[in-house]
Order: structure tokens, then C-alpha cells, then sequence
């Protein structure tokens, strides 16, 4: 194939990419240096000073890192309970595979709103966790579970583990039986070879879940927004107050601008970190 059919046939997807994404991200950039005064709205001139909040005050500070942790954490805990999960559906010859692989897909096929109302249900100071703690006598009163932290990493790693589970089995699946076999046949133990074997080889995969898991939990709106409630704030519901209640468009934008920079530069990152591994595989 020419390049020129190549860039030809990339020429829909470029489109896109250039109307649904470069030019809002264009149009905030010159809102993100505009001036605001409350009551009255964005005026003229020129001013950085949205931007150095961002980096200055402790505020704007602590949301950043709290909407980081968050997404380290939910990423790392999708790997721990997804991997399992993804190794077995990879491996197994059952029969019910197919059924056990729609079991881990359908929570994707319910509505992302019923999901989160759902865990506002199991949380909530009377609701079932509770209630089942007390029961078994692990503690004596309703502990705090919905508008903090626990709250929001219960639920947005129940929503992104599906996502997880499903670029590792392609991962996994990827990896020759034949390396797994012949490490046994020279003596490996299952743990040796899985360690040293199978978790290198699915590296790839779980870089990618990874960063899915991450990009998605860090702009991830309505969960935050309903676990977190309206105290418990993280970059995305930050920008949505900006932008719809207090109306500062150019607050707004910047933190916004301040948010696809941090997820491109991870990507950044992450590709680099990938070609490295690629090459000294």
C-alpha cells in the first residue's frame, strides 16, 4: 500500500479526531488566558492567572492529586482483581466460558446512572454493607462510605473492571502456549513460569489496561459526581461546576486544558515506556 492511500484511508478518522477533539481544545485555549469578574461575566484582556491557581493554590492542588490517587488506586486495583479473572477465561476449555465471559461484559450493557444509584444504595448509612458489617460484628456503627474517597474507588473500579478484564484476555490469549510449556518441560515451577514467563509477556496488555483505566477513572463525571456528592470534589466535577454553575468559562478551561495535558502526557509516557520494553523483548 502507497502512503498516499494509506493517509487516504486515515483521512475519516483524522476528520474526526481534528472536529471532535483539536478544535474544542483550540477554542479553549485562548478562553483559558481571558479575565472573569464574578456578576459580570468574561471580559477583555489578557491574564494567566487561572493557570497559576492550578499550580499555587493548595485547593486547586489537593483536587489534582486526590483525582491522581484516585486513578492510580482504581487502576492498580482492576489489575490485582482482573488478572485472575482474565488468566482464568483465557485458559479454561470450560464450557461456560462464553457464559462467564458475559457475566464480566454485562454490567457494561446496564446504564452507567443505574450503576452508581445502585452503590448508593449498598453504601448508604442503612444500606446492605453496612447492615452486613453490623451483622458480623465488625463494627458497631454505620461507617462512612458515600461522598469520600472508599465510596468513589468502590465504584469506578466495579464500572472500569470490565475494561481491564477484557484487554487482558486478549493479552493473555496473545502469549504461545508452547514458551508456558517449554519453560515447565526445563524444570520451571507453575509460579516460576508464571512470573517470569506469562506476567512479561502479558506487559503489554496490562500497560494498555492501564492506561484505559486511568484515563477513563480521572474523567470519569457521573460517578464522581453522585458517589462524591457535591463537597467531594475531583477534577471533573471541578470543571463542571466551573463551567455550568458558576459559569468561569476561562477557570473552566484551564483546568480543563490542565486535565487533557496530564492524560496526554501519560499516554506519552506510556508509549515510550512500551517501545523500551518492545525492544528489549
Amino acid at each position: 500500500m502507497t502512503r498516499g492511500r494509506a493517509w487516504l484511508l486515515l483521512t475519516p478518522a483524522l476528520a474526526l479526531l481534528v472536529v471532535a477533539f483539536l478544535v474544542p481544545v483550540g477554542m479553549m485555549v485562548p478562553t483559558s488566558f481571558r479575565p472573569y469578574v464574578p456578576l459580570v461575566g468574561i471580559t477583555g484582556g489578557f491574564t494567566a492567572t487561572h493557570y497559576v491557581k492550578l499550580v499555587t493554590d493548595l485547593y486547586y492542588l489537593e483536587i489534582i492529586a486526590r483525582t491522581l490517587v484516585l486513578g492510580l488506586t482504581v487502576t492498580l486495583l482492576t489489575l490485582v482483581i482482573g488478572y485472575p479473572v482474565a488468566f482464568f477465561l483465557a485458559r479454561t476449555t470450560s464450557r461456560w466460558r462464553p457464559w462467564l465471559t458475559i457475566l464480566v461484559v454485562f454490567p457494561l450493557l446496564l446504564n452507567l446512572v443505574v450503576r452508581t444509584f445502585g452503590w448508593i444504595a449498598l453504601l448508604a448509612q442503612n444500606g446492605l454493607v453496612n447492615q452486613a458489617l453490623q451483622a458480623l460484628g465488625l463494627v458497631e456503627a454505620p461507617v462512612k462510605l458515600l461522598f469520600n474517597f472508599a465510596g468513589l474507588l468502590i465504584g469506578l473500579t466495579h464500572i472500569f473492571l470490565p475494561f481491564m478484564v477484557l484487554v487482558l484476555i486478549g493479552a493473555i490469549q496473545a502469549i504461545p502456549r508452547d514458551v508456558e510449556d517449554a519453560a515447565r518441560v526445563l524444570g520451571a515451577s507453575w509460579l516460576a513460569t508464571f512470573v517470569r514467563v506469562t506476567l512479561p509477556l502479558s506487559a503489554p496488555g496490562i500497560l494498555s489496561g492501564g492506561i484505559l483505566v486511568f484515563v477513563l477513572t480521572i474523567s470519569a463525571l457521573v460517578t464522581p459526581r453522585l458517589l462524591g456528592g457535591p463537597t467531594y470534589r475531583v477534577m471533573s466535577t471541578l470543571i463542571f461546576d466551573e463551567f455550568l454553575q458558576r459559569l468561569n468559562w476561562p477557570a473552566g478551561s484551564a483546568q480543563a486544558l490542565l486535565l487533557t495535558a496530564l492524560v496526554l502526557l501519560l499516554i506519552l509516557l506510556s508509549g515510550r515506556l512500551a517501545g523500551r520494553a518492545g525492544v528489549q523483548a
